[in-house]
């Protein structure tokens, strides 16, 4: 009756505001010392990830004001330069025309890209069969192909999202093929016997479990596509970013040439930062589940 009425009033005691129990103490001591590395490795990221870029253009500045070389202008001459093309005067004649067809390519081929790699993930008679052209065609630099877009489609805008359609399409596809393949036959073999529909199977469990790859794809094909941008800008065009470019070297206007590379690695910055933040949202769960991020 002693012992007994002893751990009753520990447990008592425990409920109401005593000593925990030892588990929840290591519990808690645990997680008290592992949130502040936790923080610190996070603040250092963000110090480091700002503290860099900043060295690196301050060095850059410093120097670029005393190389005197031609091909290497003094920072504030570009930036007075940046200021005076590209805010506000150029975005409508060259950068918008530039966004959009870039845009317009790499919807394309995510559409492609996923419905068409969903089917090959899901068909191994499917994607055996056509293995052999996705292999050929994805060896082809889209470069390549800008003589054979101008003679199919002209000058116009068709030619340039057609190349960089093609370009972007590949990493999109192939990730999609890994991801659909990587689902889990448990999952599929268990939505099939509790006879869940073809159209719930795919959209429930198909897509959400391969989407962290298909966004793998999404991100590779973006920066390719600024690439492709460019380059089809840089052949039989009148506008545009990679335009501009070429005819700011062609006329040896070297600080007004500098400006459009530092434009175009604002803009892919600017992407990415986007697209980072979109898929964010998107794969919260996945963020959750890897729960390393912190390491």
């Amino acid at each position: 009756m002693t012992e007994r009425s002893e751990g009753t009033s520990a447990a008592l005691a425990g409920g109401r505001g005593g000593p925990a129990p030892r588990e929840q103490r290591v519990t808690a001591t645990a997680t008290r010392r592992g949130g502040g590395p936790a923080v610190a490795r996070r603040l250092l990221g963000i110090a480091l990830q700002l503290v860099v870029p900043a060295a690196i253009l301050l060095g850059f500045w410093a120097w670029s004001e005393r190389a005197e070389s031609f091909f290497f202008p003094p920072a504030s001459e570009i930036a007075g330069f940046f200021g005076e093309l590209w805010l506000f005067d150029r975005v409508p004649t060259d950068v918008l025309p530039s966004l959009g067809r870039m845009f317009a390519g790499y919807a394309i081929a995510a559409a492609l890209g996923i419905a068409v790699g969903t089917a090959l993930g899901m068909s191994r008679m499917l994607r055996t069969a056509v293995d052999p052209i996705v292999q050929f065609l994805r060896a082809l630099p889209p470069p390549a192909l800008i003589p054979f877009a101008l003679l199919l489609f002209g000058a116009g805008d068709a030619s340039k999202v057609f190349i960089i359609a093609l370009g972007t399409l590949w990493p999109i596809l192939l990730n999609t093929i890994d991801g659909v393949r990587g689902v889990e036959s448990q999952q599929l073999e268990a939505a099939r016997s509790y006879q869940i529909p073809a159209r719930a199977r795919l959209t429930r469990i198909v897509l959400p479990a391969a989407s962290p790859r298909i966004f793998a794809g999404l991100r590779t094909s973006l920066s390719i596509g600024i690439i492709l941008m460019v380059v089809s800008e840089m052949v039989a065009s009148d506008n545009g970013v990679g335009y501009f470019v070429l005819e700011s070297q062609r006329s040896f206007a070297i600080p007004e040439m500098w400006t459009g590379i530092v434009l175009l690695g604002v803009l892919g910055f600017v992407l990415n930062w986007l697209f980072l933040l979109v898929e964010s949202r998107m794969l919260f769960w996945h963020r959750g589940l890897k729960g390393n991020d912190d390491a």
